[in-house]
C-alpha cells in the first residue's frame, strides 16, 4: 500500500520508514496551555498530553519525467550517538519504496533538504563493509551551506554549541557525514547548492535557514502549487505560534523569521505545504490569521 495524491500534473507518493513519540518540552517557547487550547482539533493525530507524535517519511515525486526523492531518512544499522532511538534501525523502508512502484535504479534526483539524521540515512546503504551510494543512477542534491557546517574538517570553525546536548549532536555530525554524505560526494553523484536550484520546469529549491545553515524548501508547481518544507514545522503547533522552535534548530530567531516567511508565501499561493514529519494527513493548505496561520484543508492523500 502506498500513500499518493495527485498535485496537477505530479504524482506524489508518501514512503513511511519509522513513527516516533517525542516530548513537547522539544518546543521550550510553547505553553502547556497552548498545547491544551489546540487539542481538540489536532489531538491525538498529532500530540497528547506528554508527546508529539511524528513520523520519519520520504516523499517521492514524479513530474516532468524524472522521479525525485525529497529526504531519504534515517538508514538502517547507523551508529547515532546523539539520537540513540533512531540508532541501529531495520527497517523495510526499501522494500516499501519499491511497492510504491519506485526502484533504487529508476531514482533521478534525491533531494535532501539538510543534513540531519533523519533526513540522510537511507543516502547509502551498506555493501559488505562499504557505505555505498542506494540510488546509483540519482544526483544528490545538498545545500552547501550545510556541506560545510557539518563537515568534519570545519568543526572547530563552528565554535562551541549552546548547551550540552547541542554541542553532542553536533559531535557526532562528524558519523553522520561520514557514512551518509562523503559516499556519494566520493561516488561523484552529490551537486551541492546555494541561492536557489533550479530542478525542471516544474521544481525548484531556495533556501529557508535556520534550522540549519542551509535547510531548504522545495517548491513544485504542475498546476498545483505545493511546497516541501523539510523541518521547518515538527507540528502543527508551529503554524499557530511561527516564531516557537524546535530545540533540534540551529538558530531559533532566524528559524522562525523563516517559518512565517514561507508560511506567508504558500498562503498567499494557496499552495499545499508538505512537512517532512506530520502523520495524518502528511500536509495542508493554510491562510493567516493573527499573528500565525490556521489550517484551511488537508493533503488529499489516498492509499492505493
Amino acid at each position: 500500500m502506498a500513500d499518493r495524491a495527485q498535485l496537477g500534473a505530479a504524482t506524489v507518493t508518501r514512503v513511511i520508514e519509522w513513527r516516533l513519540d517525542l516530548p513537547l518540552s522539544m518546543f521550550p517557547q510553547t505553553p502547556s496551555a497552548a498545547w491544551q487550547e489546540l487539542a481538540p482539533d489536532l489531538s491525538p493525530t498529532f500530540w497528547d498530553a506528554e508527546n508529539w507524535h511524528a513520523v520519519v517519511q520520504s516523499w517521492v515525486i514524479q513530474v516532468d519525467g524524472l522521479t525525485v526523492v525529497v529526504d531519504t531518512g534515517v538508514g538502517n544499522g547507523r551508529d547515532r550517538p546523539a539520537m540513540p532511538f533512531l540508532a541501529n534501525l531495520e527497517t523495510d523502508f526499501l522494500g516499501k519504496l519499491e511497492a510504491a512502484g519506485v526502484g533504487p535504479e529508476s531514482v533521478d534526483i534525491v533531494v535532501n533538504t539538510h543534513i540531519h539524521t533523519d533526513h540522510v540515512g537511507w543516502n547509502t546503504r551498506r555493501e559488505n563493509d562499504t557505505w555505498v551510494p542506494t540510488f546509483p543512477n540519482a544526483r544528490y542534491l545538498v545545500p552547501e551551506a550545510d556541506y560545510r557546517y557539518y563537515h568534519p574538517e570545519n568543526a572547530e570553525a563552528r565554535g562551541p554549541g549552546r548547551d550540552e546536548q547541542h554541542q553532542a549532536r553536533l559531535d557526532a555530525s562528524r558519523i553522520l557525514f561520514e557514512d551518509s554524505i562523503l559516499p556519494i560526494a566520493e561516488a561523484g553523484q552529490i551537486e551541492l547548492w546555494s541561492d536557489g536550484h533550479r530542478i525542471s520546469e516544474s521544481l525548484w529549491l531556495r533556501p529557508a535557514p535556520g534550522h540549519t545553515p542551509g535547510s531548504s524548501v522545495l517548491w513544485l508547481d504542475a498546476g498545483r502549487p505545493a511546497v516541501f518544507v523539510g523541518d521547518l514545522t515538527h507540528t502543527p503547533m508551529q503554524l499557530h505560534r511561527p516564531t516557537d522552535s524546535c530545540v533540534l534548530d540551529e538558530d531559533f530567531a532566524e528559524a522562525g523569521v523563516t517559518r512565517r516567511r514561507v508560511l506567508t508565501e504558500a498562503s498567499r499561493r494557496r499552495a499545499t505545504v508538505i512537512p517532512a514529519h506530520y502523520p495524518g494527513r502528511g500536509g495542508m493548505t493554510v491562510v493567516a490569521r493573527s499573528d500565525g496561520f490556521m489550517i484551511d484543508d488537508w493533503l488529499a492523500i489516498n492509499s492505493s
